[in-house]
């Protein structure tokens, strides 16, 4: 395969990614059990990994690392090319300093909002994130039961690996989908009119793709074949079975999904679903103040946790600018970094509605399945409400930029 194809082939997710040829599955050397290396690849220290208890975002990530073949653990964990915006997405939250008001008698806040309309427990959704049956075998089944519990908002990705309707079936909770754009526009339509009728309550149009990971690409990262074909199937391809080549379905894939979209596609999805609709991936004020011109009805100022291309902004950097642009007119999201209660307390501050976890989810998926997400969930839960006592906020809406010191 060469590099235009083999870039194809990430620019989509885990859902559009090539074969694992079979001699490569899983490399001895990397197989659970192996020694834990960290985010940049370094093994970790010996007495690093502990048997405790997970207590922060970083012991989960720790225990995943332990669990999951290396190519997979690279693949959530890692960023694009020098991973600038990965780290800065970490490092600009750290950079912004809280100063508490005191004396203001608050023990135990309410952290519930609303979203599209729908109120939830806590300003903390769970993003969609591909190939999440690969992190354990519950998956996004898994991740809906645990967001159910926590009374919050599951973001499916089209690349979970799931069927839309197990999905759903699996909890109650408010669900989210999240659309990769086949080229077919009766496939995507046949798609979206199945996530409608699951009962899924928006659409999520990710619109900065593209990935160009180091690792995946020095590991050969590539989805399992018994998770791809019947996905692709489900997707609503049905020219795919079981009897192609590996290379005749990576040529498949090559060619099969939108990845030049315009503005253009949203006037599409109007026509077909009376679903709400948000985008993902903005970042530039201009682009915020279009979406509201489309009627959209939500942004998620995303750079895609830093997987796209590397050297863009921190996503908490160009929150406030796409808050004001947008003016109250849409509801404003922000996901990419968010590991303490503390960067949730800042991006509610900044005016994010609510923010979207996505590498801090998948770790607590692969650590110990729905009991791990719930983990993850519950630690961040607790950790903005002790941000939000210390800081005197009595509810969300108490969540003010006067917290933050002006830098």
């Amino acid at each position: 395969m060469n590099r235009r194809e083999f870039t194809q082939l990430l620019t989509v997710g885990a859902g559009s990614l090539g074969l694992t040829p079979p001699d490569e599955q899983v490399l001895a050397a990397d197989a659970p059990g192996g020694q834990p290396v960290d985010a940049a690849g370094t093994p970790a220290a010996d007495g690093e990994t502990s048997s405790l208890p997970p207590v922060t975002i970083e012991d989960y990530r720790r225990i995943a690392q332990t669990k999951l073949p290396r190519p997979t653990y690279e693949y959530i964990a890692h960023g694009s090319a020098d991973e600038y915006t990965l780290r800065a997405n970490i490092d600009d939250l750290q950079q912004i300093k809280v100063l508490p008001p005191l004396l203001r008698g608050v023990a135990e806040p309410d952290l519930s909002t609303t979203v599209l309309g729908r109120k939830i427990a806590m300003p903390i959704l769970l993003a969609p994130v591909g190939g999440v049956r690969m992190f354990h075998a519950d998956g996004a089944l898994a991740a809906a039961r645990a967001a159910h519990a926590a009374g919050t908002v599951l973001g499916v990705s089209s690349s979970a690996f799931h069927p839309v309707e197990e999905i759903a079936a699996a909890a109650p909770g408010p669900k989210w989908f999240q659309l990769y754009l086949p080229k077919d526009r009766s496939v995507a339509q046949r798609l979206v009119e199945r996530v409608e009728r699951a009962g899924f309550e928006a659409i999520i149009l990710t619109v900065d793709q593209g990935e160009w990971k180091d690792c995946d690409r020095r590991n050969n990262f590539c989805v399992p074949r018994d998770m791809l074909i019947p996905h692709l199937r489900d997707i609503g391809f049905e020219q795919i079975n079981d009897h192609l080549t590996d290379a005749e379905i990576t040529a498949f894939n090559v060619q099969a999904w939108n990845l030049t979209m315009t503005w253009e596609v949203f006037a599409w999805l109007r026509s077909v679903t009376k679903l709400p609709l948000l985008i993902k991936g903005v970042l530039r004020p201009e682009d915020a103040r279009k979406a509201v011109e489309l009627g959209i009805d939500g942004i998620v100022v995303s750079n895609h946790g830093g997987r796209r291309l590397d050297g863009m902004p921190s996503s908490i950097r160009m929150l406030p600018e796409l808050v004001d642009a947008v003016n109250g007119r849409a509801e404003v999201y922000m996901d990419s970094g968010i590991r303490r209660g503390t960067d949730v307390l800042k991006a509610l501050a900044l005016g994010a509605r609510a923010v979207l976890i996505g590498r801090a989810y998948a770790w607590g998926l692969a650590a110990d399945g729905e009991n791990g997400v719930r983990g993850v969930l519950e630690l961040l839960r607790q950790e903005t409400a002790l941000a939000m006592s210390s800081c005197g906020c009595a509810t969300i809406g108490d969540v003010q930029r006067d917290l933050l010191m002006e830098t």
